[in-house]
């Protein structure tokens, strides 16, 4: 799936947020990343001795998050009051205020891959060990994966297309695209787009132990080390970003000098599913990078960075580097993955790749991967361990979900 358009009309971004374990806000977070340190620990909310994870990457405070009002508190999880705050920061930096549109002027679309999983555990122990009397009206609601999508239209008025993507850790580019798309079309003119996670209750953290995909290393410098020799899974994280994307002839009007970046091409594919004949074609996630950049009308030469998808197990790791010697060569592109610093976000973590890779080439710097982390000198890609300074004007995010969702974006920088 590509996003194809006639249309001269661009989609950039004007606002961006970020709450995740290293920083939350958008500069606390760019200065953590380009720091290189791991913001990564053990569990503190839950008992988790009976979890083989011993190492997550926790945004730092209560349950409830400060800045929500008590009575919005009691009918969210954790997960949307993140993509509250960060709508919020969002709409802030992009001094859009949604008063100033038609509602129909302004959508919604975003990204989960486990929903509202601490609030729906909570209520089922409640029916379970009190009764029904006792399970709270918004068990109904607060749950659902398009839980976050309705609240922040609800928050600002925003009746115009609105949606929620679900396919794991890709979901968070595929909810972008979609954003982007409607907004070529010229359904609205702005939309709140981006994806966060709170997948760390012991509900969420025993279902995602199912995928052999979590590393069990209890050193938080050690247990997630993607590309690296020592790989041994993925350490889980929440956080995420809430992005404002617009039309551009909208941001003009309204005096937008310089956007912080276009999202200038996108492609989606799907693995074979399991048993099934591969071919001796391209991988679907080779295709996915393949037709982005041709969606995005560039070449492979043309990319100065890739953020991957970084999944840090050693058969995925390999695959992506593949794909990446393939598409770009041996070494051909700069490439980094600061997740490793604070976690894998699921539906999350691609947006904050986005944010990251748009402040990138703003700053015109790669952020690290991380402190320690040595690419396996057979993969030949070129893995970023320091912060390089080194001009960007075109990055490529790839994202992969648990199931065989590939997804790739491309930013491309905006000449004020």
């Amino acid at each position: 799936m590509t996003d194809t358009t006639t249309s001269t009309r661009r989609a950039v971004v004007t606002g961006i947020s970020a709450i995740a374990p290293g920083g939350a806000g958008a500069d606390a977070f760019w200065r953590s990343v380009l720091d290189g340190r791991r913001s990564l620990g053990p569990v503190t909310r839950f008992d988790a001795d009976d979890f083989p994870v011993r190492v997550v990457g926790e945004v730092s405070g209560d349950e409830t998050l400060p800045d929500i009002d008590p009575k919005l508190a009691i009918q969210t999880d954790r997960w949307s009051q993140f993509a509250l705050l960060a709508g919020e920061e969002a709409l802030r930096d992009a001094a859009v205020r949604p008063e100033a549109f038609s509602p129909y002027e302004l959508g919604v679309i975003t990204a989960s891959s486990s929903g509202g999983n601490a609030f729906g555990q909570r209520e089922i122990q409640a029916l379970w060990s009190r009764g029904p009397r006792y399970v709270g009206p918004y068990q109904s609601i607060a749950w659902f994966y398009a839980a976050t999508t309705g609240q922040l239209s609800i928050r600002h008025g925003m009746k115009g297309p609105c949606g929620v993507a679900v396919t794991e850790q890709a979901g968070g580019l595929d909810a972008i695209a979609q954003a982007r798309r409607t907004l070529l079309q010229g359904d609205v003119k702005v939309v709140l787009t981006g994806g966060t996670e709170a997948p760390l209750s012991p509900y969420a953290l025993a279902c995602q132990t199912t995928s052999k995909r979590l590393s069990t290393g209890s050193d938080p410098e050690r247990a997630y080390l993607p590309f690296d020799a020592a790989a041994c899974g993925h350490v889980p994280g929440e956080g995420g970003a809430i992005l404002v994307l617009e039309a551009e002839d909208s941001a003009r009007e309204r005096g937008v000098e310089r956007p912080y970046g276009e999202i200038a091409g996108h492609a989606a594919t799907f693995d074979p599913a399991p048993g099934a004949a591969h071919g001796t074609g391209p991988t679907a996630l080779r295709r996915a990078v393949e037709l982005a950049l041709a969606d995005a009308r560039v070449r492979p030469e043309e990319v100065d960075v890739v953020f991957a998808d970084a999944a840090g197990t050693p058969e995925l790791d390999r695959a992506e580097a593949a794909c990446l010697v393939e598409v770009f060569g041996p070494r051909g592109v700069p490439v980094t993955a600061p997740k490793a610093q604070y976690g894998r976000l699921y539906a999350g973590g691609a947006p904050l790749d986005v944010v990251t890779a748009l402040l990138a080439l703003r700053e015109q710097v790669i952020p690290p991967t991380g402190a320690g982390i040595t690419a396996d000198a057979g993969l030949q890609i070129d893995l970023i361990s320091q912060p390089r300074e080194t001009p960007l004007r075109t990055a490529l995010v790839i994202a992969r979900g648990y199931g065989g969702f590939n997804s790739a974006l491309v930013i491309r920088g905006v000449t004020p």
